[in-house]
């Protein structure tokens, strides 16, 4: 039987979000009644997700205002704003680009400057978070169950350094300091996933000036601070995810997955989630198919199977197709159905309306149903 998963955000209810950002915009609120929302929000989508089949749930990142920056919630050293730079390819169509600009499809959010020294504030954010997660799984019958974390790499695409000497002093900084947070939710019980589109979309969004080779160099070594933070970690209970970008876009800049393939395995997690919905990416099934000698017996293909741009639901017998693809590849065993991206990447932004969201959840699982028999 294929068990199904997701990549982890999940559309956020209006009064979550209001939440989050007056937390944000550091206006008050209270926190017992901020608390009392995220518990019961976290129970909700669990209870979603079990619905809609998906075997291997996660909290949706509920209280998080993004994949990435809120580490600054959690950590000192953070401040100010970052320069923005819009990916390649969206450079090359102006006209669209100030459409999805003007027309709200593109988030709003802060993303501070690495000011200072890294280090843990004294906050249970993370507490909270596992506590919500395990309780909804305990309640609505899930057994297995995962939390997301931001890699070294991905926090140094969004907050950039304006501290440490180097890019690489500030890499091993961000190593150290997330450690904590990856082995408490492992030692929780939780898979942990590292997100890691710094692997694949930081190539066209942060160093596009580079050659391939050049950024190569750079990926390998996001991907040493991350192994160097997984130290004494079961790679088992490890996922990593890449993507280049949930966005919907012409994609022309995407560095191909050919070239990053020897990267991505090298990352010390033995699930590794990738797009393979996105039309610009969905021919690469092959790359799989023609390398899989270099792929380890250990690892676990999560390919995403339904997109996370478009609010098409996905038919089950074309998730199961996608599916299949894989299962001829590394066997049935070795695969986990998954989505190209998260469907609430940053709070109270995304393209997926949310009850098409666990409708294509439900297809999901409806075509890893049809791919098992």
């Amino acid at each position: 039987m294929v068990k199904t998963t997701h990549v982890g955000s999940l559309p956020r209810v209006q009064e979550v979000v209001d939440f989050i950002f007056a937390r944000e915009k550091e206006q008050p609120y209270d926190q017992a009644a901020f608390d009392n929302c995220m518990t019961k929000a976290v129970d909700d989508v669990v209870a979603r997700q079990v619905a809609a089949g998906v075997d291997i749930v996660s909290d949706g990142e509920t209280s998080k205002i993004s994949y990435a920056t809120y580490v600054k919630d959690r950590y000192t050293g953070f401040d100010g704003d970052s320069p923005r730079n819009a990916p390649a390819d969206l450079k090359l169509f102006p006209k669209f680009l100030e459409r999805q600009a003007q027309g709200g499809g593109t988030p709003t959010y802060n993303r501070p400057m690495c000011v200072g020294e890294v280090k843990a504030k004294p906050v249970d954010d993370l507490a909270k978070d596992i506590a919500n997660l395990k309780a909804a799984m305990q309640k609505h019958g899930a057994s297995e169950g995962f939390m997301n974390a931001a890699s070294p790499g991905v926090i140094s695409l969004f907050l950039q350094n304006d501290y440490y000497p180097t890019r690489e002093a500030y890499l091993a900084a961000l190593a150290d300091v997330m450690r904590a947070e990856y082995r408490a939710i492992v030692d929780a019980g939780l898979y942990l996933q590292l997100d890691c589109p710094d692997l694949a979309l930081s190539r066209h969004m942060l160093f596009q000036d580079l050659t391939d080779a050049e950024f190569l160099k750079i990926a390998a070594g996001h991907v040493e601070a991350l192994n160097h933070a997984l130290e004494g970690i079961d790679p088992s209970r490890v996922r990593v995810h890449i993507c280049w970008g949930n966005y919907e876009g012409p994609h022309v800049c995407d560095i191909d997955m050919d070239t990053v393939f020897s990267t991505l395995m090298s990352v010390g997690a033995d699930q590794l989630l990738f797009e393979t919905s996105n039309p610009r990416h969905a021919h690469e099934w092959t790359v799989f198919r023609d390398r899989v000698s270099e792929i380890p017996d250990s690892k676990i293909l999560v390919p995403g199977v339904v997109d996370t741009t478009t609010n098409f639901v996905e038919h089950p017998q074309l998730v199961a197709e996608r599916i299949a693809k894989f299962t001829n590849i590394v066997g049935a065993d070795r695969v986990i159905a998954g989505s190209d991206c998260g469907f609430g990447t940053f709070a109270g932004f995304g393209a997926v309306d949310p009850d098409i969201a666990y409708a294509k959840l439900g297809s999901l699982s409806e075509g890893a149903k049809l791919e098992s028999a």
